[in-house]
C-alpha cells in the first residue's frame, strides 16, 4: 500500500530527503557551493552563504565528521577575508563537534597555526594550537 506523502516524510526535516542514508542532498550542494566559492577565491560569497547553511536545521542532522571537515573549509574563507574571529569560531565549532577533524587534519593544523598567529590569538584557537601540539 502506498504511502501518503505527508505521512511517509512526517519528523524530517525539509529539504533533507536522506532514505538510504548516504548524507547527500540539497543541504550537501549548498555545502559544495560553499567550499566552491572558497577555493575559487571569493571568500565574501562562500561566508555569506556558509551563515545562510549552518542556520539550516538539516545542518545538525549531517554526520559530525561532514560538518567538521566543512568548517575548517569554512574557517579558511574567513581567513581569507582576514576575519580572525570568523575563522577561530568555525575552528572552535568543529573541534566541538567532531574533534579528530580537527586534531588530525594537515590542513586543519595549516589554519589552527594561522589564527593562532594573529595578535592576542583567540583563546579556543590557543587551546587547539596546544592540543595539536603548535605550541607549548
Amino acid at each position: 500500500m502506498a504511502e501518503r506523502p505527508g505521512r511517509r516524510h512526517r519528523g524530517r526535516a525539509p529539504g533533507y530527503n536522506d532514505q538510504h542514508r548516504t548524507s547527500f542532498g540539497p543541504i550537501a550542494v549548498d555545502l559544495a557551493r560553499v567550499v566552491v566559492a572558497a577555493q575559487r577565491g571569493d571568500a565574501t560569497e562562500a561566508v555569506q552563504r556558509h551563515a545562510a547553511v549552518i542556520r539550516r536545521k538539516v545542518w545538525r542532522r549531517l554526520p559530525a565528521e561532514y560538518r567538521g571537515a566543512y568548517l575548517i573549509d569554512a574557517a579558511r574563507a574567513y581567513l581569507s577575508l582576514g576575519d580572525l574571529r570568523g575563522a577561530a569560531r568555525a575552528l572552535v565549532d568543529a573541534d566541538s563537534i567532531a574533534p579528530a577533524e580537527v586534531r588530525c587534519r594537515p590542513v586543519a593544523r595549516t589554519v589552527i597555526a594561522e589564527v593562532a598567529r594573529g595578535h592576542p590569538a583567540p583563546a579556543g584557537v590557543a587551546r587547539l594550537a596546544t592540543l595539536v601540539g603548535l605550541t607549548r
